[in-house]
């Protein structure tokens, strides 16, 4: 025990006296360990992003769109589902206790006074927010009234608030949306953060869809979305085949037809971040591990030189009763403190960088233990296994030699 004491102070004496090779590999190591973290970061900030999403999304909830996957792929645009089908599902599904339609427009103009401004503006009908779980935080929901008389009201995310109406409350004040449609807000939807994409969902307008179709997309058929929430009890994987049989024989399509809607369920969702960030990992990590790599051979090479500038040292020391182990253990100690503190840099290092990126690109990070204990992990291995070498090579040398 004294033994390995005396080595790891001399140990921390000899990095703290070569201040040209502790910094030279303590900053090739905080590299490969700052990326690695990032690595880590992302995956964790993108999942947990997606686990939040799926939460609001609904367990039990499937979004339909028109179209197939196909020919969204291919840019193009179907009009397939219809406010026929939101009546047909809700009479053949009685465990579908919401079936909401949704129509968008984005880019829209709208304004207040002087105020102008462009949003994104979604029809749809009284239940909308209860689909999305997503409170009112001042006023009031659309009523039922408002969706079956086609009244001109509507509720508003947070941005469209703070954009047009300032400091001022909104509710009970008429805008105008598409420079002519007068529009009364009934309430303020809650604060809800950007989504997975950056998305920012508070910068959108809620209408009956009654309205938006006639006035706003001169459509009074087609629909974009349908969202449905289903009683818990059988799987969502037996509710997807049957709505899917559903819609299929409802649009009359035959045998070998492609379906012309899609059918997103959460767990489609996850499977799909799961490969966006599997390509991000692949590519991040090898370029991670290979400047961890890269940082490695870096240390033993300088580690290497050191050995020799130092022959005079190793070779008194093992005069005065120091074991090969001694000097092997005190070269391989002095490595991993190198490698460790490289580490810890690392991990400030990809903090700074993920708080610029958060910022510059909103891109989802979260920063828990596992990141940290991954990389310090990774500086330590590295720190014992490319230590290795220099360590053997300074045990190795003949003490006689070494004094001459």
């Amino acid at each position: 025990m004294t033994r390995l004491i005396n080595n790891i102070r001399s140990a921390m004496y000899a990095v703290v006296s070569f201040k040209l090779r502790t910094l030279f590999c303590l900053f090739s190591v905080s590299l490969g360990i700052a990326s690695i973290t990032l690595i880590v970061a992302s995956v964790e900030g993108a999942y947990k992003k997606a686990y939040d999403f799926v939460e609001k999304f609904g367990p039990e909830t499937l979004l339909v769109f028109g179209g197939s996957e196909e020919q969204r792929a291919n840019g193009e645009k179907m009009k397939a589902l219809t406010l026929g089908d939101i009546k047909a599902i809700g009479e053949a599904f009685p465990t579908a206790v919401l079936v909401v339609p949704i129509a968008m427009k984005g880019s829209t103009p709208i304004s207040y006074k002087a105020v102008k401004s462009q949003t994104l503006v979604i029809g749809s009908t009284e239940d909308y927010s209860r689909s999305w779980a997503w409170p009112i935080e001042e006023g009031a929901d659309l009523s039922r009234e408002d969706t079956a008389f086609g009244r001109n009201s509507c509720l508003i995310g947070l941005q469209v608030a703070e954009t047009l109406f300032k400091d001022a409350s909104p509710v009970g004040k008429t805008m105008l949306i598409n420079t002519k449609i007068p529009c009364k807000v009934t309430g303020v939807l809650a604060d809800r953060s950007a989504s997975a994409m950056g998305v920012n969902l508070n910068d959108r307008i809620i209408m009956p869809i009654g309205v938006m179709m006639k006035k706003l997309m001169n459509d009074a058929k087609y629909i974009g979305a349908i969202k449905i929430k289903y009683q818990e009890g059988r799987p969502l994987k037996y509710w997807i085949e049957q709505l899917r049989l559903f819609l299929r024989d409802r649009h009359q399509l035959k045998e070998g037809q492609s379906d012309d809607f899609t059918i997103v369920s959460p767990e489609q969702i996850i499977q799909f971040l799961a490969a966006l960030t599997g390509s991000l990992v692949v590519s991040l990590g090898i370029s991670g591990i290979v400047s961890l790599v890269v940082s490695g051979f870096v240390l033993a090479n300088l580690f290497l030189l050191s050995v020799k500038e130092r022959t005079r040292e190793i070779g008194i020391r093992r005069a005065v009763g120091a074991k090969r182990g001694d000097i092997f253990n005190q070269f391989l100690i002095e490595a991993s403190l190198i490698t460790s503190a490289g580490g810890v840099l690392g991990f400030m290092t990809g903090y700074g960088a993920s708080k610029l990126l958060s910022m510059v690109a909103d891109f989802p990070m979260h920063f828990s233990w596992k990141a940290f204990s991954i990389g310090f992990a990774l500086s330590v291995v590295t720190g014992l296994l490319f230590g290795v070498a220099p360590a053997r090579s300074a045990a190795t040398l003949d003490p006689i030699e070494s004094i001459r």
